[in-house]
């Protein structure tokens, strides 16, 4: 059973399935979709649309160098069947699969190595530029931990704190005051008394 790529997508075209288009000079060419023929009718290049496999080729996502990919290149060279090479290609095949899938794994590790510490790098470079965007104290507050006999190493810690988000339990009240009024939510009891609770 032969399964050629698919023309425009590179996917396996299965037999009996697909579109085969045979153009008037003789080229045949194989899809193993309508969605990849009639890309290929509009004349769209392969290698500028994200799903296909010439564009993953291009931006070095998929292997292009390897000894199995040569395994299943197609050769028209009439060989007389025989029973114990039949066998053998069928146990080859089955062991150059497994062999391009560990290759595959490897490849995706590689390339995949220091992907964290970019991301980082580039939340870091966003944040330093934004940082005019992040929360701070408003003046009011200053002024009240100010009066209260608070060092101005105590205020910028309290803003530190509430821009790295990392605000214990007691702090909540004043971080809800920097953002404007607190919502308060009233919990009756049985037995007639009012009581307020903090909405977080």
């Amino acid at each position: 059973m032969r399964v050629d790529p698919c023309y425009y997508c590179g996917r396996p075209a299965y037999p009996s399935k697909g579109i085969t288009f045979v153009r008037n000079d003789g080229c045949s060419f194989r899809f193993c979709r309508s969605k990849c023929h009639a890309n290929f009718k509009m004349r769209r290049n392969s290698r500028k649309l994200k799903w296909t496999k010439a564009h993953r080729a291009a931006m070095g996502k998929e292997m292009t160098v390897d000894s199995t990919l040569a395994f299943g290149a197609r050769r028209n060279v009439p060989v007389r069947y025989d029973r114990e090479l039949m066998d053998k290609t069928l146990r080859a095949i089955q062991r150059v699969s497994e062999i391009r899938a560990r290759r595959e794994r490897v490849f995706y590790k590689r390339r995949m190595a220091g992907r964290r510490e970019r991301e980082l790098a580039r939340a870091r470079r966003l944040v330093a530029e934004n940082e005019h965007l992040l929360p701070r104290l408003r003046g009011s507050e200053k002024k009240r931990l100010a009066e209260m006999g608070a060092a101005e190493e105590d205020v910028e810690r309290e803003e530190m704190r509430l821009r790295d988000g990392k605000r214990d339990k007691g702090k909540k009240a004043a971080a809800g005051k920097v953002f404007g009024g607190e919502q308060r939510r009233l919990k009756v009891r049985v037995d007639g008394d009012v009581e307020e609770m903090d909405v977080e």
